[in-house]
């Protein structure tokens, strides 16, 4: 079985990293590879629990703060094994696969792997053990559907939303990582598109997915008119700081070793949160009067999320531009776009992720070329930037047809939505019988 066959994010490199792709039984296993995947694993699941939990729980109505984070929870440990009964076999197969020939595995891939059959302690992927991988990949998968928790938040059933979220992972999230990341005859890696960490697979994924469902359920009772400011901004703020902390792992860790890729991934992580973090306030700042807490908390998130596909590719001033452009077009389509259109994006998923994710998908096409200060193999900038916005394209259309699908599919079979009074009350009390706050 060559290396291929198993790497996805870590397939990659091989377009950066010269003399990574070798056969595995060439492969010696790395101690501070090992080490170092490990702790970036911990730190992609330290985005969601409690990251991503105290985010989005501090920016609804405290009477729904316990549903946001026990939806996080329950994604994390369903994922989870959904990712090893057939997840990574779907993601990561690579049967019948060929580089330039298109077909059904070209999309998904095969079950060879369901169960994690045939891995063992001395399974090794790119000198660290397959094992680590696996783990580090779930984390991704765990990450990708909890992001779409933001834009249905307050009113959605919580059994329809663990059904939605086993079928979407299967029909959608395995899909696209497997067309991404599975290497030769993947249809999205054979067309050259550049996703370093996630910003396609993850966060247009997630964003597209979430714009769709807000759209399905229906804005939350009273919205826009009645207020529904965040209840406890210092969650928010708190959870910020986890995912920008954890973001490291998620982009550094994308290079499946402990090396220059991996340093230079975080530095421009660095760079791009903090222009993100700064061009939001000040776009704010310009257009209401005061900056908002809110508002650096969501540019920070605006610039995580851009970097995410260029990271392995970009140099430091590339990813300079690339924050600055994302935190004020994130911010603009977060809040006027969204006022514009009338949809109820409650957390802005879509205006945060989707948004982006496309701003640095694009973008990644412009500054992974060498003579913009790039560290990628990109020679007619033009001609890359093409194959960005088809992959960005395929991604949206793909996303948002089978996500609507499934969620009419099961409204229809079992409801989406809380009733009115359950809405009332709070999902807290409705959903869970349970209060986040007993005074």
């Amino acid at each position: 079985m060559t290396l291929r066959k198993v790497a996805g994010l870590g397939a990659l490199l091989s377009l950066v990293t010269p003399g990574l792709a070798m056969a595995a039984d060439e492969v010696v296993l790395n101690s501070g590879d090992t080490a170092w995947m490990i702790v970036a694993t911990a730190l992609v699941l330290f985005m969601t629990i409690p990251g991503l939990a105290l985010f989005y729980g501090g920016m609804v109505r405290s009477k729904n703060v316990l549903s946001v984070m026990m939806q996080c929870f329950a994604i994390t440990g369903l994922i989870s094994i959904l990712w090893v009964v057939y997840g990574y076999s779907l993601a990561f197969d690579t049967t019948g696969m060929e580089q330039g020939v298109i077909n059904f595995n070209s999309f998904v891939g095969g079950l060879s792997k369901a169960f994690l059959s045939g891995l063992n302690t001395s399974s090794l992927v790119y000198a660290i053990p397959e094992s680590v991988f696996i783990t580090f990949q779930m984390t991704f998968a765990i990450i990708t559907p909890a992001l779409i928790v933001g834009a249905f938040a307050e009113r959605m059933k919580f059994s329809a939303m663990l059904i939605f979220m086993a079928v979407w992972f299967t029909l959608v999230y395995a899909p696209i990582a497997h067309m991404v990341w599975s290497g030769n005859g993947g249809l999205m890696w054979d067309w050259g598109v550049l996703d370093f960490a996630g910003g396609t697979v993850v966060h247009i994924n997630a964003g597209v997915a979430g714009l769709v469902a807000c759209l399905v359920l229906g804005k939350r009772k009273g919205y826009p008119t009645t207020p529904m400011a965040p209840h406890n901004l210092g969650y928010t703020l708190l959870g910020a700081a986890m995912l920008w902390v954890g973001w490291f792992g998620f982009n550094a860790g994308s290079a499946v070793a402990a090396n220059g890729t991996a340093g230079m991934a975080m530095l421009v992580t660095q760079i791009a949160t903090a222009a993100a973090a700064l061009g939001w306030m000040f776009a704010e700042w310009l257009t209401h009067g005061k900056p908002s807490a809110l508002g650096i908390a969501s540019g920070v998130v605006a610039g995580l999320v851009a970097i995410t596909p260029a990271a392995g590719t970009v140099g430091p001033m590339g990813a300079l531009i690339i924050g600055l452009v994302a935190g004020v077009v994130c911010y603009f389509c977060a809040t006027s776009l969204k006022r514009k259109l009338g949809y109820d994006d409650s957390l802005d998923a879509f205006g945060v992720h989707g948004i982006g994710g496309i701003v640095g998908a694009l973008l990644t096409g412009v500054f992974a070329a060498p003579a913009l200060g790039g560290f990628g193999t990109v020679e007619d900038i033009g001609a890359q930037l093409l194959i960005q916005f088809e992959g960005v394209a395929f991604t949206v259309v793909y996303t948002g047809i089978v996500t609507f699908v499934i969620l009419k599919v099961l409204d229809v079979v079992i409801g989406l939505r809380v009733n009115e009074e359950e809405e009332t009350v709070g999902l807290d009390l409705a959903q869970h019988n349970e209060r986040g706050y007993n005074l």
